[in-house]
């Protein structure tokens, strides 16, 4: 019988008290590790699974710890008062939660026994497998899908999106909750047209019913020069209200419930 307690894996962050990424209040978990090298990532820390030095005000920061599941639920379970009274629990993000499968599988399972409520943030680029003996721990699955066009979707992020869409709609028959994500990037999926073939692909997922926009932002600018790397997305301005809110009006003609933000 496998001591689910004691599987380890790889983090570089826990934020308590969030109120995005799921219902409630939350404490995410970032995980090391990412298959994708989407050019606007704003945690460019997380897309290598190694321990990383990154400066930071000046200052060498360790990004990357090794851990058990015991200890991260240690840390989870300090705020259960406040995940009873607003439905919230705890959230997986990353990186790319998928890369640590058999860790994520422990925490996730172990989290559910403990009554946690569980989310967990994911692109889906992994075999469906690996996603499938996830689903009966998860409450709410938070998918990217950044666009439908697969090579536009290739020549930003590194990878084509055929199998993420494949995988959206498996995960939707399955899942106990799918709300798609969608990060608005200017000169990649920015416009009406764009948004509005994402929001047709997420209003023909079975059970599908909410969609949220994230728009684009320059706040992880200064961690790709702390890492030594370069910001390829040069400066771009993040996305007026004005023009999220037409974005929002685009998906909502679908039927869709439209958020902007997480």
């Amino acid at each position: 019988m496998t001591d689910y307690q004691n599987v380890s894996g790889r983090i570089f962050d826990i934020q308590k008290f969030s109120v995005h990424d799921g219902p409630g209040i939350r404490t995410i978990v970032f995980l090391k590790g990412c298959m994708l090298r989407c050019k606007w990532c704003c945690n460019p820390e997380s897309q290598a699974f190694e321990i990383q030095t990154m400066m930071q005000n000046g200052k060498e920061k360790t990004v990357g710890k090794d851990t058990t599941v015991k200890d991260v639920l240690d840390i989870v379970k300090k705020d259960m008062p406040y995940y009873k009274r607003s439905g919230g629990g705890m959230t997986l993000s990353g990186g790319e939660m998928l890369c640590q499968s058999d860790f994520v599988y422990a925490l996730l399972r172990s989290a559910k026994e403990a009554s946690i409520n569980t989310a967990v943030e994911t692109t889906g680029f992994a075999p469906f497998e690996k996603i499938e003996k996830l689903l009966p721990y998860i409450d709410t699955v938070l998918m990217d899908i950044k666009h439908t066009n697969s090579e536009k979707h290739k020549a930003f992020t590194t990878q084509p999106n055929e199998l993420i869409l494949e995988n959206a709609v498996k995960i939707a028959e399955k899942a106990k909750k799918l709300i798609i994500r969608v990060p608005v990037i200017p000169t990649f999926n920015d416009t009406e047209e764009e948004i509005r073939e994402i929001a047709k692909f997420a209003k023909s997922l079975r059970g599908v019913e909410e969609i949220n926009l994230l728009p684009y932002h320059k706040f992880g600018k200064d961690k790709y020069d702390g890492l030594g790397r370069k910001y390829l997305m040069g400066d771009l301005e993040t996305p007026t209200d004005e023009k999220m809110n037409r974005l929002k009006a685009v998906a909502e003609q679908l039927g869709l419930y439209c958020k902007i933000g997480g």
